[in-house]
């Protein structure tokens, strides 16, 4: 991960051994030096992400912040009525093989 933080690409992610689970090379922001974070993103079957960005965490203080966040059982109940109250996603239909009728 060294070699990473010295010569990555600013805003590069790099997969983990953890589905979802990534390395992002953070770069110079506001006199902060260039630094490593983790970005949270869930992944579709080929293993890539779903979101274009995901949730980023740049210290294990910061983990242990949206742990107890997440475990609030508030959180869940808030999230349980949003999705009865807001309307389904449309499902994508694809599109079947043009057919030409002759």
């Amino acid at each position: 991960m060294a070699d990473f933080l010295r010569a990555g690409k600013d805003w590069e992610r790099k997969p983990t051994s953890v589905q979802g689970v990534f390395v992002l090379r953070m770069p110079i922001f506001k006199g902060r030096p260039v630094r490593l974070a983790v970005e949270l993103n869930p992944v579709d079957e080929a293993g890539r992400p779903t979101r274009k960005r995901g949730i980023i965490i740049r210290s294990s203080t910061e983990l242990a912040e949206y742990k107890k966040l997440l475990e609030d059982e508030r959180l869940a109940s808030l999230l349980k009525t949003i999705d009865r109250l807001s309307p389904k996603p449309l499902k994508k239909e694809e599109p079947g093989p043009e057919i030409i009728e002759i």
